[in-house]
Order: structure tokens, then sequence, then C-alpha cells
């Protein structure tokens, strides 16, 4: 007998051998049909493959995180069945589950085509209907590297020959009577299990084991769910999210571009750039609200700061380093000879923030001190990482950081989480999860630093009442941190502020503080920002919103538009009415019909038309058309001004003005 422990805590006896699969047929029949496999402390096991020992217990459903990871992986394999039946002499090497997905690399001569998608999903589809049992076997290394060779397998013989040590067993998995892969499993039962929520996504290049010196393989993406309605949802989240691309809607609307001269950097438009000084001026009246500092720090500091504050060691592969002198072009030598001290373009602003700390004496009576810059940082991110605003090379982040007392952290603490949540809801941004991230494997400080960094802010957030996730491993390498991941419109989570409690950067930079009893003291060092970079802040709030951003933050509030020519002169004193009031207006008086002109700034996206001909010059009045709405309201003009003046005013002016 073997006592396997559930999830619930309850502890069953069952016989040695028993199946996964059995005992859930034992529970209901129902659970049956959900599970695609089963953990035993941790380990992965298939359904039908006998149990050897006890332990912890979990079957896993295929509606769970860990089940669609066995779903995706068992598409993929009846992916490779399927090409390798329709396109003899393919090799397959490798085909891993992905974010939402899964993958297989091919190897082939001729180049496969979207347009093959078809045939190929159709092939699945019947691999499926089939039901072929999928059956787990052990095969010796040589044996192995022998069969995969025998097949024309070389890329799965080469893969077993560089990690598989001598005399080790691997697992190989067959489907039906023949068709075989290298694989640790888990697996399900029979293909017929697999279902068919599946869908081939994209065709794209990639190199054997990453290197361009191997051969060229072939990668078919593909996307897998626990069900047709999963699918279902999942297609149209990917629809809505290419129409809302913010990349696409930057060009649309003429916010800002990239080009190769400059990658990961952003040439800003004037409207975009309307679009990044609301959003400054808005968050700095918080900053000024909550009794921070504005500093500003230089661009290139020496490698010493670095090394001393450890990201020389942590972070030196993605930092620009240049030498502190060069040869002059006309000395005949290499520009960057290798003979002078190193610079480095600032990754992030905390080691310069120190320094401005150490600048003077401070006192206990001194803290907290809040200072806040909007720091220009660079980061030499790799090429294919790149990805419009969302990750660039050069960003600006809305960054502070707070030297305090240990017995201020919990209140530092609640007054920054004020701060984010009133800001996040002046954006239209309320649903968000807190995430409290630990510490890395890679990290500096002792492990009794960190047990005391990770308590006090736990304690801290439990004081004020959030509710939090732990994130094992994710934190900085100098401290834990919190982590905001908000959602979307359309259900997308995203990454944006952060707040990181820190006791090794002012150990490591020596900055100190006298106490009240009259001795040297650390500061604790509180990193945090709201917005995290103006510029994924920015792409995440157009793509939120489709472009059509809320009237305070959109570049131009209202167009005022012509019905006639007799009316241009109307329309400009109604502009510079609207100016006065702290409008952000333009005009069209183009000789062209009303119509096109509302179709036009509807797709520019802007939030109001004032719309004038003959009658309203003469009346005195404006006709007023918003975004999405095909009705008009006609008022004065002194009252137009009054009501368009409250509704472009940022969420916070909107306060001072009531």
């Amino acid at each position: 007998m073997i006592q396997l422990q559930f999830p619930d805590g309850a502890v069953r006896p069952y016989d040695l051998n028993t199946t996964p699969l059995a005992i859930a047929e034992g529970i209901s029949k129902t659970l049956a049909k959900k599970v695609v496999a089963a953990k035993i402390d941790g380990d992965w096991w298939d359904l039908t493959r006998p149990l050897d020992r006890g332990g912890k217990f979990e079957l896993v459903t295929r509606d769970s995180a860990d089940g669609l990871e066995v779903l995706r992986h068992d598409a993929a394999h009846v992916l490779a069945q399927a090409v390798q039946e329709l396109f003899p002499g393919t090799q397959v090497t490798i085909g891993p589950t992905v974010e939402d997905g899964f993958y297989y690399d091919f190897y082939r001569a001729e180049k496969f085509s979207t347009d093959d998608f078809e045939a190929i999903e159709k092939r699945m589809r019947e691999i499926v209907d089939a039901d072929l049992p999928i059956i787990r076997e052990e095969m010796a290394r040589d044996e192995a590297i022998g069969h995969f060779n025998a097949i024309g397998e070389t890329f799965k013989a080469n893969i077993i020959d560089d990690i598989i040590p001598p005399g080790e067993v691997i697992t190989v998995y067959r489907q039906g009577e023949t068709w075989k892969d290298l694989c640790r499993g888990p697996h399900l039962p029979s293909t017929g299990r697999l279902g068919k929520a599946f869908k081939l996504m994209k065709l794209a290049g990639a190199y054997w084991r990453g290197d361009p010196k191997n051969p060229q393989l072939q990668r078919i993406y593909g996307t897998a769910w626990a069900d047709e309605k999963q699918l279902a949802e999942h297609l149209m989240r990917l629809e809505e999210a290419e129409k809302r691309d913010h990349r696409k809607i930057g060009r649309a609307l003429d916010l800002f571009h990239f080009q190769e001269e400059a990658q990961g950097s952003v040439f800003w438009h004037p409207k975009g750039y309307m679009i990044w000084r609301t959003l400054e001026a808005f968050i700095r009246r918080q900053l000024d609200q909550d009794g921070y500092v504005e500093v500003k720090t230089p661009q290139l500091l020496a490698s010493k700061f670095w090394e001393q504050s450890g990201h020389w060691e942590k972070f030196r592969e993605n930092m620009f380093v240049v030498p502190d002198e060069a040869p002059s072009i006309e000395d005949d030598a290499p520009i960057f000879s290798g003979d002078a001290d190193l610079l480095a373009l600032k990754p992030m602003n905390c080691p310069a923030h120190i320094q401005i700390f150490k600048s003077d004496q401070r006192s206990y009576r001194d803290l907290p001190i809040r200072m806040a810059e909007f720091g220009c940082c660079h980061r030499n991110e790799a090429n294919g990482a790149l990805h419009g605003l969302m990750r660039v090379r050069q960003m600006t982040q809305d960054d502070a950081h707070i030297f305090c007392r240990e017995d201020q952290i919990g209140e530092e603490t609640k007054r920054f989480l004020n701060l984010f949540n009133r800001t996040y809801q002046a954006c239209g941004l309320t649903k968000i999860e807190y995430r409290l991230a630990t510490r890395p494997e890679k990290r500096a400080g002792s492990d009794k630093t960190w047990d005391k960094a990770e308590k006090a802010l736990a304690d801290a957030l439990s004081s004020v009442g959030v509710d939090f996730s732990i994130a094992e491993g994710d934190g900085a390498f100098y401290g834990p941190k919190l982590e905001f991941h908000l959602t979307d419109a359309i259900g997308r989570t995203w990454q944006c502020g952060t707040f990181q409690l820190d006791y090794v950067l002012p150990e490591r930079l020596d900055a100190v503080y006298t106490g009240e009893d009259g001795q040297k003291h650390r500061p604790v060092m509180l990193h945090r920002a709201v917005f995290g970079t103006f510029e994924r802040f920015i792409g995440i709030m157009i793509e939120n919103y489709a472009g059509a951003l809320p009237t305070w933050l959109a570049p131009v509030q209202v167009v005022v538009a012509t019905i006639t020519s007799e009316a241009d002169a109307y329309a400009e004193a109604v502009a510079a009415r609207l100016r006065q009031a702290g409008i952000r207006v333009e005009t069209d008086l183009r000789n062209e019909k009303i119509n096109y002109k509302v179709r036009e700034h509807s797709l520019d996206k802007v939030p109001v038309m004032a719309i004038v001909g003959r009658r309203e010059a003469e009346e005195g009045k404006v006709a007023l058309r918003r975004f999405g709405s095909q009705a008009q309201e006609f008022m004065g003009l002194d009252e137009a001004v009054g009501v368009l003046r409250e509704e472009c005013l940022p969420p916070d002016l909107k306060d001072v003005a009531a």
C-alpha cells in the first residue's frame, strides 16, 4: 500500500502500482474526463503510469495552468506527427510550450508556407479522431541514439548524445504504432483526449540551437486551449490586440515613429509628446503634493559607482559603456582605444541619487527625503527583444528614491500606495494585482538582510490592508519589490510601477545619517516608480483605449470644424476662446463636406468636435459632437466653453476647480 496526501490535506491509502487515472475514476467520472496528468511530490506523472511510491499527490485538470501546459505539449507532438506524415523526409528538432501555445522546429529542404497550415491542421484533427494511444517507453541512451539515427532523425540523436550522460536511460513517447519522439513527458493517455481546440498561428525561421552557423530550421507556432470556447476567446483577443497595436495607432495618429538609425529609441512627434507632457505635468503635481523634491543627475557616470553599487557585476551586459576620453579624429588612431577609464550611460538612477544624499550631512530629523527624477536611462536590450514603446533602449522613468528610517517604512509604503492608486484610477486603470517579489538567486546582501527586508515589506503591505501574492525569486538583486500587474480593457496583464525596499545599496555606497543617539546609521532606501517608464505606460494607455484617450490626455481635445466658409471667422473666434480656457484645440476650415470632416477626425480619435455654420455664427452657438456618438448638443458659446473646460481638465485639477 502507498499513502497519498491530496491538496486538501486528506491522506488516502492506495495499492502500489495504481494509476492516477484509476484514482480519478474512483473519485468521479467527471473528474476522470478532465484530468490530463498528475504530480507526485512535485514530479510529473502520466495518467496511465503506475505509481511506485506515496507522497503529496495532485491531479492536474485540463483547464488549469499546468493542464494547459500538458495539452500544448501534446499538441506540439501531434503537429510534428502530422507534418512528418504529410511531408516525408522532414526532421523534427524541439517542440516546447510557450505563452499561450507551442511551437515545433523542423528541418526540411523545401520551404513551408502558411498555405500549408490548412492541410496540417486537417491531419492533426484526423490524428485526434484516431485516438491513438500515447505510450511512455524507456530506452538506453545508446539504443535511443541508434534508433533516431536509423530513422533519419539526426537532430534528435544529436540532442541525446550532447545532453544525456553515457549509461543513462531516457524516455520516448510513441503515438500509435510507430511515431516516436524524445520527451520527458507527461503526456495524455491518447491523442483523442487532446480535443480540437488548437490552431496554427504563424511561421518563422530559426537556427539549430540558436547559432547562425548551424542549419536553418522552420518554426511553426500554434495555440491550444482546454476547449473551443477558450480558443475562440483567445483568437478574439488577438484580433482585438492587433487593432489596438500601439505601433500602428502611433503611426496612424502621428504620435511617434522608430527607425533603424536609432534602434530602441523613440522619435516623438508633437501630438505624441503632448501626451507625454500632460502625463509628466500630472504626475509632477502628485509628487509636489506628496512632498517630493525633484533632482536631475548626469547621464554618464564613472564605472566605479556601478562597481560599488553592484550593477557592474549583475547588470554589465545591459549597460552602454564608453571611455572617458578618446583620440581626436586628427590623431590617426582608433576612436575607442581601450586605454581610457570607463564610463557608463546610467541604466537606472539610484547610485546618482545616493550621491546627492551623501553631498550633505543628514540627520534623523531630515528623514524621510523623497527624491524624484524624470531620469533618462539606457539599457542595451537585444534587438529581438525590442517591441515598440513596450521595450526600448532609451527610456524615461518617473523614478524616485525615498531615504527613510526603519520605523518609517510602513508609513512610506502606505503613502506610496495611495499615490499609486489615485494615479491609476485617474488613468482609468483599476484592475491591479499586487505581488511581492522575493530574493533572486543572483543577489547582493546577506540572507539576514534579505530576511529583514522581505519581512519589513510584507508587514508594511499587511498593515495597509493590501492583498498580495508571492513571486518567488523575482526581486531585484539588492532587495525585494512590490510589483503591480494591471489588466487592460481586453484582459491582458502588464507590469508597470514598482516599489522596492533596499538595505544593500546604502551600505555599499556608504550612505549615512546621524541618529537621535548621535551615532551614524544607514538609511533604508525605497526605490519606486508609478508609471514605470513613460514609454511603456503611454504604449499601454494607447492600447487600453485603442487610441481614443480620455479627453484630458488627448493631444487634440477639440476640433472646431466649419460647415461653410462663411463661418471661418467665427470658428477662429471659438478656437481662440477655447485656447484661453486652456483647451488644446485645432480648426478645420477646409472646403470639404462636414460629414467628411467628421469621419476624418473620428479616425484621429478627437474627443470633441465643435461644429459651426452660418446659423451658429449668427446665434453665437456651437454644435458639440463627441467621439463615438452620432448625437449633437447645441449650446451657446459661453456654456460650451465652460462645459469643455471641465471635461478637458486633468482629474486632479477637477477637484481643485470644484
